[in-house]
């Protein structure tokens, strides 16, 4: 009788596992996919914040290249109207 009643116990608990253990695969299958739904949200957030970077940096950039092309002009200008007036103290010297 013992052996009876021990073997239904053993095969109640072995019914009662497989039931949890659909049970928790199924919750993990759900914090799985949970987890990958949270990587790429991640991974999507940390590229938007690459491109906004690239292109601040590409903006800041250009406005810097602006800067430097107008600083040349305005050098180049000085330096045509020391060269004018120079030529302009010579011319009458010559004189």
């Amino acid at each position: 009788m013992r052996k009876i009643i021990l073997a239904a116990a053993i095969a109640t608990s072995a019914l009662g596992l497989a039931a949890c253990s659909e049970k928790t695969e199924t919750e993990a299958g759900e914090a799985v996919d949970a987890m990958a739904a949270d990587a790429e949200a991640a991974t999507d957030t940390a590229a938007q914040g690459a491109e906004a970077a690239a292109d601040a940096t590409a903006e800041g950039a250009a406005a810097a290249a602006d800067a430097a092309a107008d600083a040349a002009e305005a050098t180049a200008d000085k330096a045509a109207d020391a060269a004018a007036d120079v030529a302009a103290e010579a011319e009458k010297a010559a004189e």
